[in-house]
């Protein structure tokens, strides 16, 4: 075993190679290795944030699962109002993992100024309106305050401020029409308070906030009374579970919806680059492996005269494979280090400075994000070894081909 670990150790010195035919090929060997971890780093990364980002954005916006009446699904501009009186509100006790339930009402209507005009969705919030979700989206001004008496105040999205020239404490007329009844429409001075920006065109391009008691007097409805409930959940993991298990806890006479239904082409889309991640970790992985075998049989058949000198002094074959599979892990290793290294550098210098840009009508955020999970990053180089090796297996048993004596005169 000592004389086994010495003759390894010779190997993995690096004195036997450095200088020898097969140093160019050790390189590209070490080369792919890197340049492969730091791409799959690199997109398990981005691929992960992106999806992440989105998630939170389209939650912010709606929550993770919408309780309304059954006939109101398909509409938010005119829908039946659901009293507060519930069981799951303020606190959903009979569900573990809800960590907040707010009330909101929806109503649509037309913004006209003297220069133009849009259609929009007035989303009405209340005081138990969770607000953190969105305000990293403000870029100006601030969010309404609805906590006192009715404010005219409301926030506007970038996308419809720019298109109706609109700037903070700006007043404009919406007109609101009256369900289910003839004569003028409902008009609604309001004041821009703040402008949002979330990427998300079907969000920007239709809501506005503002204070829900507007609705409710339009509406004619009691104040007790909203048009449905958004439900937060911890981990976005257990959606699915969790919107059977709060449909199973609600009223007959509500249904309930989770925003993978609701937005069901963002998040099919989301999937996808699930698909591209295991797309690029394949490619990778089977750059390197190939690099990888390369170099052991360059150092195989470089050794030759070495192995059959082994081979006549009483060394088994298990032996040798496994000193070269020592010198395989060596070159993996050193691989490994300089791409966690580069991989790690690109993505904290992304996540600090944000120096890769991307275009929010494509991919719903204005830079790349990234999640640094050091989880995944170790079960990225785990892998990685794991299959390197498994795949060296192979060509070493090209070590128990060679004879001593032919391998002695091997030049």
């Amino acid at each position: 075993m000592n004389f086994e670990h010495f003759i390894a150790k010779r190997l993995i010195s690096g004195r036997d190679y450095k200088s020898s035919i097969s140093a160019p090929i050790i390189k590209i060997a070490i080369a792919a290795v890197s340049i492969g971890m730091t791409m799959m780093i690199i997109s398990v990364a981005t691929g992960i944030g992106l999806q992440q980002k989105i998630r939170e954005k389209v939650s912010g916006f709606n929550g993770h699962i919408i309780i309304s009446n059954y006939d109101d699904n398909q509409s938010e501009g005119s829908v039946s109002p659901i009293s507060i009186k519930q069981n799951f509100y303020p606190k959903f006790t009979s569900v573990e993992g809800i960590a907040h339930v707010q009330g909101v009402a929806a109503k649509a209507g037309i913004i006209r100024t003297e220069e133009s005009f849009e259609g929009i969705i007035m989303k009405g919030v209340g005081s138990d309106y969770k607000w953190d979700n969105i305000t990293e989206y403000i870029v100006a001004g601030k969010r309404p305050s609805v906590q006192g008496g009715l404010t005219p105040d409301v926030l506007i999205s970038k996308f419809l401020a720019d298109r109706l020239r609109l700037q903070v404490g700006d007043r404009f007329n919406t007109f609101f029409m009256k369900d289910g009844a003839a004569g003028l429409p409902n008009l609604r001075v309001f004041t821009v308070s703040g402008i949002y920006d979330s990427g998300i065109r079907e969000f920007d391009a239709t809501y506005i906030i503002g204070d829900i008691r507007h609705i409710r007097k339009m509406n004619k409805w009691l104040p007790e009374q909203v048009g449905a409930f958004e439900v937060f959940i911890d981990d976005f993991s257990d959606l699915e579970q969790k919107a059977s298990e709060v449909y199973e806890e609600t009223g007959s006479t509500l249904d309930t919806r989770s925003i993978q239904e609701k937005y069901a082409y963002i998040f099919d889309w989301l999937k996808l680059f699930d698909f591209n991640i295991w797309v690029i970790l394949g490619i990778m992985i089977l750059v390197a492996s190939i690099n990888m075998v390369v170099a052991l049989l360059v150092l195989i058949l470089e050794r030759t005269r070495m192995i059959g000198i082994l081979k006549s002094l009483g060394a088994e074959n298990a032996m040798i494979r496994k000193i070269f599979l020592y010198q395989a892990f060596y070159l993996i290793m050193r691989g490994l280090l300089w791409g966690n290294a580069i991989g790690l550098t690109v993505i904290v210098v992304q996540k600090v400075f944000k120096v890769i840009k991307l275009s929010p009508e494509n991919y719903y955020v204005t830079e790349a994000p990234v999640d640094i999970n050091l989880v995944y990053i170790l079960l990225l180089n785990i892998g990685t070894v794991a299959i390197c090796l498994a795949v060296l297996l192979f060509p070493s048993y090209l070590i128990t081909k060679i004879s001593p004596s032919r391998a002695i005169r091997f030049d």
